[in-house]
Order: structure tokens, then sequence, then C-alpha cells
């Protein structure tokens, strides 16, 4: 016992924590990151406000006129007044702003956020007096290849601001702002087709849509349910002949897929085949004819699907067909989402009071705001439920399956 003693403390004394050390690594650490954060926040709030007054807007405006469609520069003189106007002044009223913090707080981790705002002042000489476009990374020209990406603004998500709606997108580098403000999704004047539209949640969606001064398409299979009324058409569609609405998808924007069935507690042969070729494979089907509209060289930034795939893909809802056929669907969509054809959102709601459930404890009219407040803060998950366990085992469940199917499966070449 002497030997183990004297070898544990041996061990002990020569693995000894130092623990002041590793306090002023952590709030060395934490203020970083707090610094940059704000950095974050600044500078795009500025962006905000020089949409929302005369005086400043003056100025950024030339930052607006210095690009085409397709990101390419309309002018080197012009682009040169949008650095010196836009460019350099946001960024040295970043960095002036962050010093002065760092002053008052003393504190050195909050260095990094100055070294960090300076990084945009650099770029944004370069630009103005060398005509450097390379750290020019959200403007540079040609076809938007990718989707807008949730994590970090890429050339697709920038381009929206610019041309899609100059109110929203405000982001430069993370989504921050535009998750606090609401405008990492603009549905301003955007054409939405929406499935199951007569029923609770579609009615209930439509008019939300029609609030945030959407366009929008109801495709029903009970178009005598609904009546047309301004900034609404009404399309008739039927099981099966999804490929005939190929012609009215090419001009919507984006298409929210919401129909189903619940066939309770059946489980004849019937049931069985209507419950997944209703709420699996016409869902899949409609998903594959939008896919294919997605074309032109910025219609990845614009076009997207929004798939109601429910709760139930991780939490029983007392209907073991509903169960396996929105899980069978929320799994595929997991497997189409790889592709990166456009942005693909999934709407996990809870029970709300329907045709389908009467015994829902939500309304329909809260979960279609909810999923427009979410959407609106380019939420690619959106749940919406009074069960918590669903936002603790939904983004395990996702995160799992995506990193299996990123491994074990790979995109068919078309080319």
């Amino acid at each position: 016992m002497n030997f183990l003693t004297k070898g544990w403390a041996g061990i002990e004394g020569q693995f000894q924590i130092n623990w002041d050390l590793l306090n002023t690594c952590l709030q060395f650490t934490l203020w970083g990151i707090f610094s940059l954060l704000l950095a974050e926040v600044v500078r795009d709030s500025y962006h905000a406000l020089c949409h929302q007054f005369t005086w400043l807007s003056k100025w950024h405006n030339k930052h607006h006129m210095a690009y085409r469609r397709d990101l390419s520069i309309v002018s080197p003189k012009i682009y040169q007044e949008s650095q010196l106007y836009n460019d350099i002044v946001e960024s040295s009223i970043l960095v002036v702003i962050v010093t002065i913090v760092a002053l008052l707080l003393n504190q050195m981790g909050f260095w990094l956020g100055v070294a960090y705002a300076f990084t945009f002042l650099y770029g944004a000489s370069r630009r103005y007096f060398l005509g450097k476009i390379d750290t020019d990374y959200t403007h540079l020209p040609g076809p938007l290849e990718t989707i807008p990406s949730a994590w970090w603004v890429n050339r697709s998500y920038h381009w929206r601001h610019h041309f899609d709606d100059v109110n929203a997108y405000y982001s430069g580098v993370f989504p921050l702002v535009d998750t606090i403000l609401g405008t990492g999704l603009s549905l301003k004047g955007k054409t939405i087709a929406l499935t199951g539209a007569s029923g609770t949640l579609g009615q209930a969606l439509a008019a939300e849509l029609l609030k945030h001064n959407a366009k929008v398409v109801a495709l029903t299979t009970h178009p005598e349910k609904l009546q047309v009324q301004d900034k609404l058409a009404v399309i008739s569609w039927q099981l099966g002949n999804e490929a005939d609405l190929r012609n009215s998808l090419e001009k919507v924007d984006i298409l929210i897929l919401n129909h189903g069935i619940n066939v309770y507690t059946s489980r004849t042969p019937e049931a069985i085949n209507s419950s997944y070729e209703v709420n699996t494979f016409s869902t899949l089907r409609l998903m594959d004819i939008f896919i294919s509209t997605v074309t032109g060289p910025q219609s990845k930034a614009t076009k997207e699907i929004w798939v109601n795939t429910s709760e139930a893909e991780v939490s029983p809802a007392l209907s073991p067909l509903y169960e396996l056929s929105k899980r069978a669907l929320g799994e595929i969509v997991t497997l189409k989402r790889l592709d990166g054809d456009c942005i693909i959102r999934k709407l996990i709601l809870g029970p709300f009071k329907s045709q389908l459930n009467p015994y829902g404890v939500m309304s329909a009219q809260q979960v279609a705001s909810a999923i427009l407040f979410l959407a609106k803060r380019d939420f690619r998950n959106i749940v919406v439920t009074i069960n918590p366990l669903t936002y603790l085992l939904f983004p395990v469940k996702e995160t799992s399956t995506w990193l299996y199917y990123q491994i074990f499966s790979k995109k068919a070449k078309n080319e």
C-alpha cells in the first residue's frame, strides 16, 4: 500500500493543476468570444440602421449601386466609391466602438474583438487603395452554386440582401443579428405554394403568409372549401397527378408540403397503402418536381421547400401508421438535404387541434404564427410543440442521422 500511495502522490505531483493559470485562460477565452459577438452585433446593427435613416443610407446606397445581379462590378470607380463611403466608414466605426469598450473593460481577451474589427478595415482599405476584390468574399461575381448557409453568410445568403429584399439579410459574417431581428428570411412578395391548404393548419398558414405580404397559391384536393381572394389563388390537384403541377411550381419561390392523412388505429392493407401514399410518396414526388425547377444562376438563393414531417419523427402520435409514414418521410428528407439542391426546412409540429387530431392542445393559428416566427429567423428545423423532450430528442436524432447518411450515401452523378 505504501508503494501505491507513493506512486499516486508522484503522479499527482507531476500533473498538478495550476488553477490560477486555468482561470486566466478561461477568462481570456470568454472575454474573447464576447468581444467577437459584440463586434458582429455592432457591425451588422450599423448596416441595419443604414436602411432606416436617410442620412446614413446616402452613403450605404453607393454599396448597392456597385453590383449587378451576378455580383459583377458595375464600374471600378463606383466600386471604389462604395468602399470609401460604406466599407471603410463602417469598419472604422466598428474599430472605434470596440476599442473604446476594450479600454473601459480592461480585459485582455476583449482585444481579440479589436483585432477582429481591424481585419474589416484592412480588407476595405485593400479594396479602396489597391482595387483588390479578393477580400470581398460575399460579393465575388458568378452564378450561385450553393444554397444560403445556416451558419455563416456566404455569397447566396448575402445576394438576397441586394436582390431579394434590401430590408432583410443584414448580417455580414455570422447571421446573429438576422436571427435577433427576424430578417433571416423575407416573405415579402414571395410566391408560396401550400398543399393541404383547405385543412386547419393550411388555412391558418395561408392567413399568416398573407399578413407578411406573400402571394399564396393554395394547392388543394378540395377547392370548394376555399375562396379566391386578393393575393391568394386556388389550384386543384389530385393524388398521383403531381406532375400536372410542374408548370405552376416553376413560378413558386417556396413550396410548403403540408397535406396528410391519419388512419388512427387501422392497420389494414388499404390503410397502410394510403398512409404511405399520401404522407410519404406524394410528398416526395412533389419535392422532386419542385427541385427540378431550381434552375438559373440565382434560383438556389430563393427557392425553398418546407416539409411538415411532424413530431411523430421522434415521439409517439398514438397512431402507428401515421408515425411510420411520417418517420419514413423525415428520414428521406434528411437524405435529400445532403444534395443541397435548395433550402429544405422541416416542420416538427406537436399536436394541434384539427380534423386529423381533434384532441390537439395547441391551436392552428398559434402553430402557424410560430412557424413563420422561426422561419424568418432562418431556422432549418422548426420545432413547435409543448413537449420539452422533442426539443432535446430531435436535434440528437437529426444530427446522428445526417452524419450516418453523409458517410454511407452519395449523390448520383447526373452528368
